[in-house]
């Protein structure tokens, strides 16, 4: 695998550039993910009054990974990730609660409450602590695990998370690459939900949340003691990238890294290059 690493000190963190591929305009794309590998063991876990979707993949004696997908999503869109990273670890992945082939309740959807999902979901699987990396949503709910739940956690890659609702752009919903992911989203979820039919109302719910969460101050995030990473694709379209440097330069001893050529959707514009930088976090000490 060609990766091309550039280290640039930044204030109190680092800014990594990772590409695994010369691309000029991959960033304007969204491209549906590949199949996911065959999994070691699915099913559906009994958490917090929902039934919630989960998949491992491969094994090893490391640390497992957890990997948590983003807003509207479900978690083959790690499917190249877990593809390379099952190789040598075991890797968790499952579907947020009302998400793909998960269940919900009439609770509100909350950050909070996702997280303790999550953590339910490893007490099911029997598994102490992980390696999390979490995209959008998901990279929100690995800082609410680190502030709240930080003995389960080895450490944390936050990919296009945000900390506030300031944190986001509000035209970046309105490019071609995240409307053509919400349409995706929208057939995934008529295909594999649980309530096919109700994806409009599910993305209203998840509007209701986006305005107003999450809301962590300052304070909050210097509780973070876990080795952190905090991403950011250098097209991303919904998230402020003075605010991903904010929370990078919050976050006790947090490193700073920007995907090249991505935007918000760097999983799936470099799969190559996504990977290498997993795989340099997982080896971060």
């Amino acid at each position: 695998m060609n990766k091309l690493w550039t280290m640039i000190c930044l204030s109190s963190a680092f800014l990594f550039n990772v590409s695994a591929t010369s691309a000029t305009d991959r960033w304007a794309e969204f491209s549906a993910p590949p199949a996911m590998p065959a999994a070691v063991k699915s099913g559906k876990a009994p958490v917090n009054g929902i039934e919630m979707y989960y998949a491992i993949y491969g094994s090893g004696e490391g640390t497992p990974i957890l990997m948590i997908h983003g807003g509207l999503g479900y978690a083959d869109i790690w499917a190249s990730q877990v593809a390379d990273l099952s190789r040598d670890h075991t890797v968790i992945v499952a579907d947020s609660r009302g998400h793909g082939r998960s269940t919900s309740t009439d609770a509100p959807y909350a950050y909070d409450l996702m997280a303790s999902d999550y953590v339910a979901l490893l007490d099911y699987l029997q598994i102490g602590k992980v390696a999390l990396v979490g995209w959008s949503d998901g990279g929100i709910i690995g800082l609410d695990f680190a502030m709240k739940h930080p003995e389960r956690l080895t450490k944390l890659f936050a990919h296009a998370a945000n900390t506030n609702t300031e944190g986001v752009d509000p035209d970046g919903f309105e490019t071609k690459p995240f409307l053509a992911y919400i349409d995706h989203c929208k057939e995934v979820y008529a295909r594999i939900s649980p309530t096919a039919k109700q994806y409009e109302a599910f993305l209203k719910q998840m509007n209701v949340m986006w305005e107003s969460q999450p809301n962590w101050s300052d304070d909050q995030l210097k509780t973070i003691d876990v080795p952190t990473v905090i991403a950011v694709g250098d097209r991303d379209e919904i998230i402020v990238r003075k605010h991903t440097e904010h929370i990078a330069e919050t976050v006790p001893g947090a490193k700073l890294v920007i995907l090249k050529d991505v935007s918000h959707f760097a999983m799936l514009q470099d799969p190559q290059g996504y990977t290498a930088a997993i795989r340099a976090f997982l080896e971060m000490r």
